[in-house]
């Protein structure tokens, strides 16, 4: 594949390491896929594109410019899935107006309650890939989409065997999420492209971990050659609108 990503950060041991250990085997994509998009909220990427560093000044949580990057890569992959008649999942977080289930947040972080209003509707994913009546949208309260959500159960419904992610931050929402579906035996393929963070270091090294122990990272180019050739009639997805009795 080339020179990758992480590759500028790693040491000459780390890449033996890789190398040798037996790590980084490509897993491959199931035959049932579906695609979940991590918090690409108002929150993680601001209004608009700009320097992360200004950014974070009313946005504490944006990843700046590479934000806006990834959600044209998201756009497209959301769009051959919606061609595919294949799941579209989303999450983003909650909060309550009190800020009291911030708890453990409010540990390691001293602007957890700052603009506290402005972290309730930045919440809202963005508009450039909104939600459809029909997609899937988990509502979480902490770094894992699996955790106290409904996620395992709805997968489980639809029968689903591999989960397509992208979303932010790739050190922490987006790994928790990743290696809680490798635990629940998913297999896992990551947007390199789609995926992002506020650190560029703790994205390329989480993004060479993942793809050592707990999914295949792969550009968008190779995710969206795979979804060309998968069948359009796999899923009966929601109907997204009022059921009549």
């Amino acid at each position: 594949m080339g020179a990758r990503i992480w590759d500028r950060f790693l040491t000459e041991r780390d890449k033996e390491v890789f190398a040798t250990s037996g790590y980084g085997k490509r897993a491959g994509f199931g035959e049932r896929p579906a695609f979940l998009i991590i918090d690409v909220n108002y929150n993680f990427t601001g209004e608009k594109p700009e320097k992360v560093t200004d950014s974070i000044r009313k946005w504490r949580n944006s990843c700046g410019e590479e934000a806006w990057a990834a959600i044209g890569v998201i756009r497209q992959v959301i769009d051959a899935c919606r061609t595919k008649n294949l799941p579209v999942i989303y999450s983003t977080n909650t909060r309550r107006p009190d800020g009291w289930d911030c708890t453990s947040r409010k540990w390691k972080n001293h602007r957890a309650l700052e603009n506290y209003e402005l972290e309730i509707a930045g919440n809202r994913i963005v508009d450039e890939i909104a939600p459809q009546p029909q997609d899937i949208v988990i509502v979480k309260p902490k770094p894992s989409a699996f955790f106290g959500t409904p996620l395992l159960s709805y997968l489980i419904h639809l029968k689903v065997d591999t989960l397509i992610v992208a979303g932010v931050s790739t050190s922490g929402c987006v790994r928790a999420t990743v290696t809680d579906a490798f635990s629940n035996n998913f297999r896992v393929t990551m947007v390199e492209d789609g995926c992002f963070d506020r650190s560029e270091a703790s994205h390329a090294i989480n993004l060479r971990d993942l793809d050592a122990k707990y999914a295949d990272v792969l550009p968008s180019s190779e995710v969206l050659a795979h979804l060309a050739t998968v069948r359009d009639d796999l899923f009966e997805l929601p109907e997204g609108r009022l059921v009549s009795t």
